[in-house]
């Protein structure tokens, strides 16, 4: 293995970049024309363009991604995470063309991705499991029947995907019918297959998972544990290693565990085994995750491991570095850095960084796709970069990650940096005594703290961006610049600037038109043509950055639709409709 193609972009591309470099290996990086400039393209040895916008017309397209191994002489493929990571399609598509896939084989990944055949694995592993069909449901009647035997509250999942969707949680049995047909609409929106199973649902569990590596030569190891409670919509925010507040007996439990089901599925590679941990202490298998993990730096920081080597001398043919489950030494913390605005629902915001200045300091590493000037694009994640802090005891490290959050600038775009100052000053998070923190704690009892804060309320001055139009040489073009330049611009640079755009957000506001608040892809009107809408309705539904948004009615009325189709892009300030 000597030239290795990195079927990604942004950060996790630029990682695998500096690894191949430590290794003398050959990066080649792959980029859609949103990201002809990103960092990832710069940090590699070779780049070559995809052709195209949006991610099935890039990193999602496996025939221009082959295309391109072939002409760069590659002689391995690295998927990173998200995207194709975990098809199995593609997985035998590059083995096919003989190449490498630094991966577990096609028919783990097959078999753990799809999670009714993961539970049975888990079932013949002997992980600890909550109660769950032993398949897919066809219908409300299954799942009440289900619950009559095991009792509510039940989740309702989808077979195939994760990230959170085609997840339905019902507490009542007259939920049922909706919620079942629900979780089958978006399961078939979001991943092309609507079956679902059902589970017993745990309330207010812990999110803990185990770092795995197995070999050719059937060595599997258990590199670390990790929290990953601390989540919006089943989406990670913030990570730490080891595991806090686990006892021995859950700690080996998970070990063993693990390494069971990994066995069972002929696993091999770098692979994540997740669990939750219900608070009387009730372990539950959850998934695998068939790829490295965006939190994977945090299990590297705390016992020295370099997983994406590891992943390199797996591939190549060689043993893992170490037999025996590793120590932790210390303690860590990821922060994942995103272009969200949290004082309005974590709501995506790409457009240009302007300023990113990252901290220094013992115990602090940064994991950056991006620098001042770059552009995050609105057609993938919101992730810009990761924070990770370490201290010898996780104290240190928590007092290390107040310094090195305050010390942190990105400016040009909203991000989640407010969030992160106000949760390690958090007495539910910082508490040594018990960990008050659980998968939906910050939509429930830190959902207050996000709406008054004032420093989470406080929105940088040039997030906001507006578009001019300007003649060069006889040609209109179209500048992007942040709101509040645009201000002083049409009001002569004077001093009622900032007054001047505070008026016109207000006048708007009063106005029938509803505005779309971010850029990104109209997914579909909820509100009909002519609907009478209550202030708060949702109208419509935007996705930009991987995420929806329900878009609401900022007042009561008749509400008319825009001439916007589903599927349509849509840009940050366009009229999406009116209420009159």
């Amino acid at each position: 293995m000597k030239k290795i193609l990195i079927a990604n972009r942004g950060e996790i591309a630029v990682r695998i970049a500096r690894a191949c470099a430590d290794a003398s290996l050959v990066s080649v990086a792959v980029y859609s024309d949103p990201d002809a400039d990103a960092l990832h393209v710069r940090r590699a040895d070779e780049a070559y363009a995809l052709g195209g916008t949006t991610g099935a017309q890039t990193y999602l397209d496996i025939d221009k991604i082959l295309d391109i191994a072939a002409r760069c002489g590659a002689d391995a493929v690295h998927p990173g995470y998200g995207f194709l990571s975990e098809n199995a399609d593609f997985a035998q598509a590059v083995l096919d063309s003989g190449l490498i896939w630094i991966g577990p084989t096609p028919d783990a990944i097959r078999a753990l991705g799809n999670k009714v055949t993961a539970r049975e694995i888990a079932v013949r592993a002997g992980a600890p499991l909550v109660p769950g069909t032993d398949g897919p449901v066809q219908s409300g009647a299954e799942v009440r029947a289900f619950a009559q035997e095991f009792g509510l509250p039940v989740a309702i999942k989808a077979a195939f995907g994760g990230g959170g969707r085609g997840i339905k949680v019902v507490r009542t049995f007259e939920e049922i019918d909706d919620a079942f047909d629900s979780a089958v609409r978006e399961a078939t929106a979001a991943f092309g297959r609507g079956e679902c199973f059902v589970e017993r649902f745990l309330d207010k569990p812990r999110h803990v998972e185990a770092q795995v590596l197995a070999d050719t030569h059937g060595n599997v190891v258990v590199v670390g544990t990790r929290d990953c409670s601390l989540q919006r919509r089943n989406q990670k925010l913030v990570e730490e290693a080891p595991a806090p507040f686990l006892s021995d007996e859950q700690r080996t439990s998970i070990h063993a565990s693990a390494k069971a089901i990994c066995a069972e599925a002929g696993y091999v590679g770098a692979g994540t085994v997740e669990y939750l941990v219900a608070p009387d202490g009730l372990i539950s298998f959850l998934e695998v995750n068939t790829r490295l993990q965006v939190e994977h730096p945090i299990t590297e920081e705390t016992t020295g491991v370099d997983l994406v080597a590891e992943q390199f001398r797996i591939a190549n043919g060689q043993e893992i570095s170490f037999t025996e489950d590793p120590v932790p030494t210390g303690h860590s913390f990821e922060f994942r850095l995103n272009a969200e605005d949290p004082a309005r629902g974590f709501l995506p915001g790409p457009g240009r960084i302007t300023a990113f200045e990252a901290p220094t300091g013992s115990g602090v590493r940064v994991d950056s796709g991006v620098r001042t000037g770059s552009v995050v694009p609105s057609h993938y994640d919101s992730l810009m970069a990761k924070l990770i802090v370490t201290g010898a005891t996780r104290d240190q490290a928590l007092r290390r990650a107040k310094v090195a959050l305050d010390e942190m600038v990105i400016s040009g775009v909203p991000s989640v940096l407010p969030f992160h100052r106000s949760v390690v000053r958090n007495a539910d998070f910082t508490n040594n005594d018990a960990y008050g923190v659980y998968t939906t704690w910050i939509e429930t009892e830190f959902a207050e703290e996000l709406a008054s804060s004032p420093e989470i309320a406080a929105s940088e001055p040039d997030a906001e961006r507006e578009t001019l139009t300007v003649e060069v040489n006889g040609k209109a073009m179209h500048i992007g610049l942040p709101a509040s330049l645009v201000a002083s611009i049409r009001h002569g640079g004077t001093g009622s600037a900032l007054e001047a755009s505070a008026d016109t957000v207000a006048t708007a506001a009063n106005e029938a038109t509803v505005l779309a608040p971010m850029n990104g892809n109209l997914v579909k009107w909820v509100a009909a043509e002519g609907a009478t809408v209550a202030e708060g309705d949702t109208v419509a539904v935007l996705e930009a950055m991987k995420m929806e948004s329900n878009i609401t009615a900022h007042r009561a009325g008749t509400f008319s639709q825009g001439t916007h189709e589903p599927g349509m892009p849509v840009a940050r300030g366009e009229a999406l409709g009116n209420i009159a």
